[in-house]
């Protein structure tokens, strides 16, 4: 579905390949949808598959406990933080331990449209988060991951706990 981008091609020809791509896959798929919102400026989109209406919003500097599982648009899994799908899609590696991921939001120590898609639930949600590959590893591979390629995160955001308050 991606191919190989020339040095040539400008971001704005990626961005617009990747945005096509991500709007074809969620034509194709049949994905519960509770709630949506469509990022205009960085072209992500989040759909909702569950809203917790918790009440508990996130903001910078907060921790965050979400178990995720990353896809290409292939549908092809790379990462999860879930024994049974790593196990169900053959990137079970047993030196790890799969339990939910824990950031504290901000830092950057996680792709910009991970962390940007996540700022966007509150604690109990459960969505999809869809990252053109800009917001993602952009030119660059980065293991399984080809460069140009757009990212699906499937987030549950178990808990915030608040950062910071100075």
């Amino acid at each position: 579905m991606i191919s190989c981008v020339s040095d040539q091609e400008s971001a704005q020809v990626i961005y617009d390949r990747d945005i096509a791509a991500i709007n074809d896959y969620i034509e194709a798929n049949n994905l519960t949808n509770v709630k949506e919102y469509n990022d205009p400026t960085y072209g992500i989109r989040i759909i909702w598959q569950e809203v917790s209406d918790s009440g508990v919003e996130i903001e910078l500097g907060d921790t965050l406990v979400v178990d995720y599982t990353g896809k290409l648009l292939s549908d092809r899994v790379f990462d999860s933080s879930i024994e049974t799908v790593a196990r169900d899609n053959n990137i079970y590696t047993s030196s790890r331990e799969y339990i939910p991921l824990k950031f504290r939001l901000g830092l950057g120590s996680l792709i910009f449209g991970f962390e940007y898609g996540i700022a966007q639930m509150e604690e109990g949600d459960k969505a999809t988060v869809f990252i053109p590959s800009d917001s993602g590893y952009g030119r660059n591979s980065n293991g399984d991951i080809p460069a140009n390629s757009p990212l699906i995160f499937e987030m549950d955001l178990k808990e915030v706990i608040p950062g910071p308050t100075e």
